[in-house]
């Protein structure tokens, strides 16, 4: 038995590191991964059941455990896509014959349109902010750069100041899997860099973290959590009522873009999308929005304006 164990220790290993030299995967989602693997090894282990032993029957009571724990439907799918890479992997790396999971359902998921901020709610977040306390202006950029760059709160977090092309206005950014882009930054974004960097300047920075754009007091660079936190609260102090997240600037970021014209395949180069599916859930436009444009913009429409505009020539003459 112990040896078995040994056997998938090894196996598991060996796929973490698949994920990070082949997959090229932060270590965030190495993370994730691995965490989707415990909930499946915790069941193998009250079944008496090796990882290898599994057939659909098997996976399909596994899925039916995650729904007793209580785990959300969206969590499940997650835990369950991550048990499903585990043995696309073991059926490349040619441990298996078949792949078990090939079948297997996820569970259904209702159409979820994250929230978004319009420009308006974005100003008035950085108007509440408070520019005398030391943190004041520093917030004040990161918000303003999430909001004019897409960017991802990992991608945000490890910005470098030599990745800043501030007179080009270009942000080289690293995003998932290694892969850089360019990404445009505006002008507001850039007068609020400029005031944070005189800050800045004035700090004591820890060796190691001079080339962090965004530093804590410590002089270190920022973490994840600092940022949701931080957007959280300010939120509160500003009185929007919606839950938000760096993402939500994100989303706002991609939906804003579209609405002015943007073209599908610009923004989905600018988010650093692999497939421009992922671009089309991220950027829903309000119905308001889409009803316009189509009463404004379909030929059908467009023809019984122009007849209306017509009628009415006639009726003044």
């Amino acid at each position: 038995m112990e040896s078995d164990k040994n056997s998938i220790t090894n196996i598991i290993k060996t796929y973490t590191r698949y994920l990070k030299l082949e997959r090229n995967y932060s270590a965030n989602t190495l993370q994730a991964y691995q965490n989707d693997l415990k909930w499946l090894l915790s069941y193998c282990k009250a079944e008496h059941l090796s990882p290898m032993e599994l057939k659909l029957e098997h996976l399909e009571r596994f899925a039916g455990t995650l729904h007793e724990h209580n785990i959300s439907p969206t969590s499940q799918a997650r835990i369950l896509s991550g048990v499903r890479s585990f043995y696309r992997f073991l059926l490349l790396d040619g441990r298996l014959n078949q792949d078990p999971t090939e079948l297997l359902e996820s569970p259904h998921l209702g159409e979820h349109l994250p929230e978004v901020l319009s420009t308006e709610e974005i100003d008035l977040l950085e108007d509440s902010i408070d520019l005398s306390k030391a943190e004041g202006q520093r917030n004040k950029t990161i918000i303003e750069v999430l909001f004019s760059c897409g960017l991802r709160v990992t991608e945000l977090v490890n910005l470098q100041l030599s990745n800043l092309y501030l007179d080009e206005q270009f942000v080289r950014v690293l995003g998932k899997g290694s892969k850089e882009r360019l990404v445009p930054i505006s002008p507001k974004a850039i007068k609020e860099l400029t005031f944070w960097f005189e800050q800045r300047n004035l700090m004591s920075i820890k060796p190691g973290e001079q080339d962090y754009v965004f530093l804590n007091r410590r002089g270190s660079h920022l973490t994840r959590t600092m940022i949701l936190i931080m957007l959280k609260r300010q939120a509160e102090i500003a009185g929007i009522k919606k839950t938000i997240s760096p993402h939500t600037l994100r989303h706002s970021f991609a939906t804003e873009l579209l609405k002015g014209g943007a073209d599908l395949r610009a923004i989905q180069m600018m988010l650093g999308h692999e497939s421009i599916g992922t671009t089309e859930i991220y950027t829903h436009i309000d119905t308001t929005t889409l009803r316009e444009e189509i009463l404004n913009h379909h030929p059908r429409n467009m023809a019984y304006h122009q007849k209306q505009g017509k009628k009415k020539t006639d009726h003044c003459q």
